[in-house]
């Protein structure tokens, strides 16, 4: 089974442009430390199908992995203790954490992630956006123009309208009037145009920065001036484009792009946004970086409790963020690789889950499109080491 080309694509992690120095020793260790956040609606179905790999992994690479539980978050939480990021979460995130390990998270509702991100300052997420030729046609879009689409979405995460301040008045002849506030420092918005740059470099030297020129005049200004000293430092082009024309330009246009650095709002606009090259939600996720070598990796869809325990839940973006993991906190490329080639050699054999289905495919549930996957990384992984 060859090798679909989608895969290691390039020769760095790309957290080698968010880790500080010297934090590369996770992949040095001999067991691997996985904390489990399942989350809610269809989050437990879709990560232990994720799971489910790591068994095949294990016997084919010679690896090995400690799963680590953590308790309720988001919403599950909320009614159980008060709060969606309960004590004890950050508690087992920090002892993942100190052992050098990561995280894999389910979905979690409410002020969940906005609170984990704050508090272990997640201040980069990376979403790769790249369009295979096996799902191509899976969506609304022509697949001519998806087709070999390579973004990656660079979003600011740990500052900006997510973290503001909101105040509630009654003011005479208004009624209620809600009052939100908001802030970004130069020091924030330089660290994360500094990944989006390391990371322009080593793929086609294409950085574009998201901005909104008259409805922000005072924040565009500073990220524009930030962004162009940082490109400026990097020997790289730069351009600035709003975010209603981005929007419109990576659907029209979306092979102009290639590393796309966005505020928090911004970016997690753009993110549901290049959902759409994809095809569907169900393919879209993520990582979540801290300079320290915190990770957090997820999909970027929700719960989608209206399909939660039907066995239709799509459970591919988890199993990509678990890929993403292997690669990018545990520097196992190959392990990494056999997983993306299994999801695409499922697909290219014509197995889908409801939301990519097409004339000619097989209807297939959460469970057993995870079998199928499982079955191919096993068939991969032999054929590489023969």
């Amino acid at each position: 089974m060859e090798p679909s080309g989608s895969v290691l694509r390039e020769q760095a992690r790309w957290t080698s442009a968010v880790f500080a120095q010297g934090r590369e020793a996770s992949a040095k260790n001999s067991v691997r430390t996985i904390g489990i956040l399942p989350g809610e609606g269809i989050g437990p179905e879709v990560i232990g199908v994720a799971l489910g790999l790591l068994p095949v992994i294990e016997r084919a690479g010679g690896v090995r992995f400690e799963l680590r539980f953590g308790s309720e978050i988001g919403r599950d939480a909320e009614r159980l203790t008060g709060r969606p990021l309960p004590d004890g979460v950050v508690k087992f995130c920090e002892s993942v954490f100190a052992d050098d390990g990561a995280i894999l998270a389910g979905p979690g509702g409410g002020r969940f992630v906005y609170e984990l991100r704050r508090r272990f300052d997640l201040f980069c997420k990376i979403s790769p956006v790249f369009v295979s030729e096996v799902f191509a046609n899976a969506g609304r879009l022509k697949a001519a123009a998806v087709r070999g689409t390579d973004i990656l979405v660079v979003r600011e995460n740990a500052g900006g309208m997510y973290f503001g301040e909101a105040r509630e008045s009654t003011r005479a002849g208004e009624g209620r009037v809600c009052e939100h506030t908001f802030r970004y420092s130069e020091r924030e918005i330089r660290r994360i145009v500094e990944v989006g740059a390391s990371l322009a470099a080593q793929r086609r030297r294409t950085l574009t920065v998201v901005v909104k020129d008259g409805g922000l005049p005072a924040l565009t200004a500073l990220w524009r001036e930030t962004a162009e000293e940082v490109a400026a430092r990097a020997g790289l082009p730069v351009a600035f484009v709003n975010i209603d024309l981005v929007a419109y330009q990576l659907v029209q246009y979306p092979s102009m792009f290639d590393v796309v650095v966005a505020d928090n709002l911004f970016g997690d606009v753009l993110a549901d946004v290049t959902a759409v090259l994809l095809g569907s939600r169900g393919l879209s996720y993520s990582g979540n970086f801290s300079a320290q070598g915190a990770a957090v990796y997820q999909t970027n869809h929700g719960g989608a409790n209206d399909i939660a325990g039907e066995d239709r839940a799509n459970p591919i973006g988890q199993i990509y963020s678990l890929a993403m993991m292997l690669r990018e906190s545990f520097g196992l490329w190959q392990e990494a690789a056999w997983i993306e080639q299994g999801v695409e050699e499922v697909l290219r054999l014509g197995f889908r889950t409801f939301d990519m289905a097409e004339e000619g495919t097989a209807l297939v549930g959460t469970r057993e499109v995870g079998e199928r996957i499982a079955s191919a990384v096993e068939q991969i992984a032999h054929s590489s080491r023969r």
